[in-house]
């Protein structure tokens, strides 16, 4: 009964809270001028992911590769003329609270499955902020997806993506798929390596069920703990050399989260 309760005030306080924060933001960047809205978008997207976030009792800890606290993982790295580098920020994928985690810690745009789109409410808050769709059945979709990926690198921005593809029940990497990275290259931008690890015995997994199902489990645990660790930009190189770098750096990043987050 009470797994019911917790599971209805977070799934009603969802709805509540996008249906809200998500009219403010269209009317702030229907304001703003064209050089402020980037800003004003990773502000609501890093506003709204946290507030979900806490309401679903979710406990992050934020590391870098030496296991320091993470303070600023949002931070940039500029090129020679001091504009922001492009970064491309790929991660492993359990669950889907890694998307409200990338977003929150380096605001940005999300590389997301197609059918994402059409989920109510958050499918019009992933359209309403530039979130880039791919069918990866669709060869089209795919090249369109990679052209989308590449501009918006090659204009300073942030594209987190998790490059296995779909999500996965355990700690191993698996191989990623070429197409951000062959985006990464063309644009010259950075690659930065994250690994996230669920507390074990944690109800974050997502595998092989639906969204709503998965959702409800989620909604209904009394809270989660997760640990993410923010490696060094990997910058350079083929697509090829630049997604061995990031599955080796990645991997290792997991390890060391896991190791955080259990202990």
């Amino acid at each position: 009964m009470i797994r019911r309760l917790r599971s209805a005030r977070r799934v009603s306080g969802l709805a509540a809270i996008t249906s809200v924060m998500l009219p403010l933001y269209a009317a702030r960047d229907a304001m703003a001028p064209p050089p402020d809205r980037d800003r004003v978008r990773d502000l609501w997207t890093r506003r709204w992911s946290a507030s979900l976030l806490d309401l679903f009792g979710i406990e992050r800890d934020v590391y870098d590769a030496s296991g320091a606290p993470e303070s600023a993982p949002s931070r940039w790295r500029r090129d020679d003329r001091g504009a922001r580098r492009g970064r491309l920020v790929v991660a492993n994928h359990r669950s889907a609270i890694d998307i409200g985690l990338v977003l929150e810690a380096f605001g940005g745009h999300v590389l997301s499955r197609a059918d994402l789109a059409s989920w109510p409410l958050v499918g019009a808050a992933a359209r309403r902020v530039g979130t880039i769709f791919v069918d990866r059945g669709d060869s089209k979709s795919g090249a369109s997806a990679i052209r989308a990926v590449a501009d918006r690198l090659r204009n300073g921005a942030t594209v987190c993506l998790f490059p296995e593809g779909t999500t996965f029940p355990d700690d191993e990497v698996r191989p990623f798929h070429p197409g951000a990275f062959i985006a990464a290259a063309r644009a010259k931008a950075d690659v930065l390596p994250v690994g996230i690890a669920y507390r074990t015995g944690s109800e974050a997994t997502f595998f092989r069920e639906t969204f709503l199902a998965h959702l409800t489990r989620i909604a209904e645990s009394p809270g989660t703990r997760v640990a993410l660790c923010v490696g060094a930009p990997i910058e350079g190189g083929t697509a090829r050399d630049l997604a061995a770098k990031a599955h080796t750096a990645v991997s290792a990043l997991v390890t060391n989260a896991r190791a955080r987050v259990d202990r």
